[in-house]
């Protein structure tokens, strides 16, 4: 798919500016979007260079969640931190040395800016899907707002953003084609989403017996939650079950979540966001 041609000068110019006003950083580290699920992750490891990437170079198979501990903080500190661009460039040259062959023999490089956009683009779909799903429904301005945001904590990153949407309309243009025409069943995306259908492993920590009593239900929320939160081409192609039944409970709960959405605002910070985002809004001198 050909997008408009532009320098990383013309996106900046058409982004808007992070900070307390945004609406970026009032829903990025919300613990409601984790609600939707690992679907940013899965999504990622759906691009073939990035799932080779993860598979040839990371912990993600042997530890997963510990990989997700040390991803998300520097991520945050990109949109929250009082230097997110210095924030942003280490986080960029983490990802210096991931580079190699994919099994047809052709290069990639996690610094490929094409991957690099995916990477983001999933988390600035998440924002957005996440938040209209369960927090609250938001207006095409909105939508517009977060993506324009997003133009901004892309550049944070130092990566070439020539060929990058340069509005939302284009972004769900970009979005679409990339579920039509460039995901796939991944390994890495497979293991990803393998307790979904195969269930979890004992913790080392939980005694056997109390696991027994507690793996069904842990397996048929995590089940829920997962399959529930990718989109269908995603569910089709990682061959992920899931029912109109299931549809609708899902989209019921989603409601229950958006009706209770003035009740949890009402929560202290703390309960409610990331503490790095908590920190951010203090250090500004505002409430979150």
């Amino acid at each position: 798919m050909a997008l408009a041609q532009s320098t990383p000068d013309d996106l900046v110019d058409t982004g808007l500016p992070l900070g307390p006003d945004s609406l970026t950083w009032q829903l990025f580290a919300d613990h409601r979007m984790a609600l939707l699920g690992p679907r940013a992750a899965v999504l990622q490891n759906m691009l073939p260079s990035l799932g080779q990437g993860v598979e040839d170079h990371s912990v993600w198979f042997a530890e997963t969640l510990a990989r997700l501990e040390r991803s998300i903080p520097p991520i945050f500190r990109t949109v929250y931190g009082a230097d997110g661009e210095a924030a942003g460039h280490q986080v960029r040259d983490f990802h210096r040395d991931i580079k190699g062959k994919l099994p047809d023999g052709s290069p990639y490089s996690a610094l490929n800016p094409d991957t690099y956009y995916w990477a983001h683009a999933t988390f600035v779909e998440h924002v957005i899907v996440a938040t209209d799903t369960f927090i609250r429904r938001l207006s095409e301005a909105e939508k517009e707002q977060l993506f324009r945001e997003s133009i901004t904590w892309f550049a944070r990153y130092g990566v070439s953003a020539r060929s990058t949407p340069r509005s939302y309309a284009e972004f769900e243009e970009y979005w679409q084609h990339a579920l039509d025409e460039r995901l796939v069943a991944h390994r890495t995306a497979k293991y990803g989403v393998g307790y979904a259908t195969k269930g979890w492993p004992r913790p080392a920590k939980i005694p056997a017996p109390l696991w027994f009593v507690i793996r069904r239900p842990v397996d048929a929320l995590s089940a829920f939650v997962t399959i529930g939160g990718m989109p269908p081409r995603g569910r089709e192609l990682l061959d992920l079950p899931w029912s109109a039944a299931q549809e609708r409970r899902y989209q019921r709960i989603a409601a229950l979540c958006r009706a209770l959405d003035p009740l949890y605002r009402r929560l202290p910070a703390r309960m409610r966001l990331h503490p790095i985002a908590v920190r951010a809004f203090e250090r500004e001198g505002r409430k979150a």
